[in-house]
């Protein structure tokens, strides 16, 4: 993200700064920049994200003249809901369309007891895993932290009954919207959306300040989950800048394996990542949860073989495992496990002392299942020659 000051510059050439994706600290830089007391960055904040505002004049305990000010110099801007898809489970996918042509997807989860947004930090994804569409359609560019916090903001505005008279700002939008009995409260986030998000480590790092911020969102350590394929170099670094969950999308139990459906393990071998991990840990985990992901590819990754080098590899590691059954696409060239042989290495894993779950599929009739977000990107990596769309 650009400095502050620099953004405030760029105001003074008829462009606003956009404050949706400051967190406190640089929402306090900023006030501090055009003289203004400190405590305003938390009344904006609070105004932003917890009333859902976008408009200053509706900050009733901010000075007139403030708001005026701001007015002027800043602005609270979110990309645009273009479509919206409800899965016939509840689960719901937003296409939202970015500056540049390009377009993201994001998916809320409904479950009993929780809600879990899925989001994303990438316009496209530089990776290219075979088994996964949005990998497929190519690379465009980061997104700013305003466009990875504005999902979540965007969600709640969809999800929740704004109050005719909100511009009361201890009326928050907390109201929920009810549908079929089931509770469409955002809980949970998880960055597992299109694109790598410690490869957009800044401003993933800033987004998730605001999740767990009291005056913003307030989630809990354990509720934010950021998803990795295994960055080892950012993933050291993120241990010393944030402190959430994490899920390893590890997908196989060798690095033979695995450099083959991760390309990404050719830099940074299986060995690596997990060192890593163990730092970002730091053998803590009762504050925020370690998640192995392991997509299962039928003659791939799945023998009985196989999960047996996997509970061997993760010995000592105190993480959780989830399987997910292989969401196929065009031309993908893999097949899911069949359904005996995922129970199988459950089991088998179960056995050797770990927690293992089978993900539910959900949004599959939409194209909202785990590695079927694709968007629209124009892509810049040169891995493809035109643009999809799953739709």
């Amino acid at each position: 993200m650009d400095s502050v000051e620099t953004s405030i510059n760029s105001a003074g050439n008829n462009k606003k700064v956009n404050l949706l994706g400051y967190d406190l600290a640089h929402m306090k830089e900023f006030f501090s920049e055009i003289d203004e007391k400190s405590f305003r960055a938390v009344q904006v904040l609070k105004w932003i994200h917890q009333s859902g505002v976008d408009d200053f004049a509706q900050m009733s305990n901010v000075s007139q003249d403030l708001r005026l000010k701001l007015s002027k110099i800043a602005e609270i801007k979110a990309p645009e809901i273009i479509m919206e898809q409800k899965a016939s489970d509840g689960t719901i996918k937003w296409l939202m369309r970015l500056d540049g042509g390009n377009s993201i997807e994001t998916v809320f989860i409904p479950e009993d007891n929780r809600g879990t947004l899925c989001i994303s930090s990438q316009v496209g994804c530089a990776l290219d895993c075979g088994f996964c569409s949005t990998a497929k359609q190519g690379f465009n560019r980061n997104l700013t932290s305003a466009e990875i916090i504005a999902q979540l903001w965007i969600a709640y505005r969809q999800l929740r009954i704004i109050s005719s008279d909100s511009n009361d700002e201890s009326k928050t939008i907390n109201a929920l919207v009810k549908k079929n009995g089931v509770k469409r409260d955002i809980t949970n986030v998880v960055l597992m959306g299109m694109g790598e998000p410690l490869l957009n480590l800044d401003n993933v790092v800033e987004a998730v300040h605001l999740m767990l911020d009291d005056h913003a969102y307030g989630l809990s350590k354990r509720r934010v989950t950021i998803s990795t394929a295994g960055v080892a170099p950012a993933l050291k670094r993120l241990g010393e800048e944030c402190d959430v969950s994490l899920a390893l999308s590890l997908h196989a139990p060798n690095d033979k394996i695995r450099d083959t459906i991760v390309p990404l393990n050719k830099k940074y071998p299986i060995s690596e990542v997990l060192e890593a991990c163990r730092f970002y840990f730091n053998g803590n985990t009762k504050k925020k949860q370690f998640i192995i992901e392991y997509v299962m590819l039928a003659g791939i990754n799945d023998s009985e073989k196989n999960a047996r080098e996997l509970a061997v590899l993760l010995k000592k590691m105190p993480c959780k495992i989830n399987l997910i059954p292989f969401n196929p696409f065009p031309n993908s060239g893999y097949e899911c496990s069949k359904m005996q042989t995922i129970n199988r290495f459950k089991d088998i894993l179960h056995k050797a002392g770990y927690v293992t779950m089978i993900r539910k599929t959900r949004g599959e009739d939409i194209d909202a299942a785990c590695g079927q977000l694709a968007g629209k990107v124009i892509d810049k990596s040169r891995r493809v020659h035109s643009v999809s769309v799953t739709h």
